[in-house]
């Protein structure tokens, strides 16, 4: 199949690109660079031996949007591109309000005028708001806690909309939960422009001692340990779940819904100490205040994945904390 993979140079987005040749598929990417770089294109070549196709484009900008459809015919679209800082949309609302809806209203209509009717959505567990409970099931009620998930949720709406007045339209929602680790090779993984927002390039950073200290935000929640725990799951078991769903979604009748994560609960500290474990590297941290539209808790129950997809996730916390070193050390220490 041909795809295009929007966001394709991102964290989530190049590590599904790699998964996505590996299977056989010819990917199309596009990306505007606001959060990655496009050396990820070449790292993509080494570890496959193919360099995808390569448009920068913003979707805000329909006119850069539409020869990437006039030049290419895509059985399907894998949509990751957007904003994804849950503290900076709470501090920038109308941003992520205008990137990630509009933006993914004009990809839309430009799938719809090309007849690409297919489109797999990078959605996130922040659309189940703080749960009453975990594990977390597709069908839990739905509410947001910060502008961020508040984007995905509407996003999803909008994509389960498009499947009413036309049949034509196969929708395949992915709700990630914590994707931390990085490609095998060393050569792709979580690389952020500025301070980290995600918790793993934060931990990076102070191992690379370009931060003094992890600030680790909140010690009083209502868990083990009272940091916030969350389900980590390696990048490349995320990045094949999206291959899974490609399989799919000939099958597809409207919307499907998945949760992708392991099904374990792991706190911030649980994190470090694992980091520690595997790497032999000491992590200093200090508490700081919590951060606004954060939640205490939230893990994903994965089965239905596993059921309809046949996917699983495999790579252990061990593994996701040697594969983010080993991409720090591989590639970031030579990009300095």
């Amino acid at each position: 199949m041909k795809i295009l993979v929007t966001g394709g140079t991102g964290y989530i987005g190049s590590h599904t690109v790699v998964e996505l040749i590996k299977a056989g598929h010819e990917v199309v990417i596009f990306d505007n660079l606001y959060n990655s770089k496009e050396i990820t294109l070449d790292y993509i070549k080494k570890i496959t031996g193919v360099k995808p196709k390569f448009y920068k484009a913003d979707m805000l900008c329909p006119e850069e949007m539409e020869p990437i459809f006039k030049e290419n015919t895509f059985d399907a679209v894998i949509h990751f591109a957007g904003l994804k800082a849950v503290g900076e949309s709470v501090k920038l609302p109308l941003k992520y309000y205008e990137n990630n809806l509009s933006g993914t209203i004009n990809l839309c209509k430009l799938m719809d005028k090309y007849g690409c009717k297919k489109i797999i959505f990078s959605s996130s567990a922040t659309v189940y708001g703080s749960p009453a409970s975990c594990p977390i099931t597709e069908d839990f009620p739905n509410s947001t806690t910060n502008p961020y998930g508040t984007t995905k949720l509407f996003l999803e709406r909008i994509l389960s909309d498009l499947t009413v007045p036309d049949p034509e339209w196969k929708v395949i929602l992915l709700r990630y939960f914590n994707p931390i680790g990085a490609d095998e090779s060393g050569l792709i993984g979580e690389s952020p422009n500025g301070i980290p927002n995600n918790l793993m390039p934060y931990i990076i950073q102070v191992a690379l001692g370009k931060l003094p200290e992890l600030g680790v935000f909140g010690n009083d929640y209502d868990t083990p340990d009272g940091t916030g725990v969350r389900d980590y799951i390696h990048v490349t078991d995320l990045a094949l779940g999206h291959v899974a769903a490609l399989n799919r979604i000939e099958k597809t009748e409207g919307v499907d819904i998945y949760n992708l994560g392991t099904g374990i609960g792991y706190s911030v500290l649980d994190i470090v100490k694992a980091f520690e474990k595997a790497n032999n590297i000491k992590i200093p941290y200090s508490i700081k205040p919590r951060r606004a539209g954060d939640i205490a808790m939230c893990y994903a129950n994965p089965e239905k994945a596993k059921r309809e997809l046949g996917w699983e996730a495999k790579f252990d916390l061990e593994r996701m904390c040697k594969d983010s070193w080993r991409f720090a050390e591989t590639t970031l220490r030579n990009e300095e």
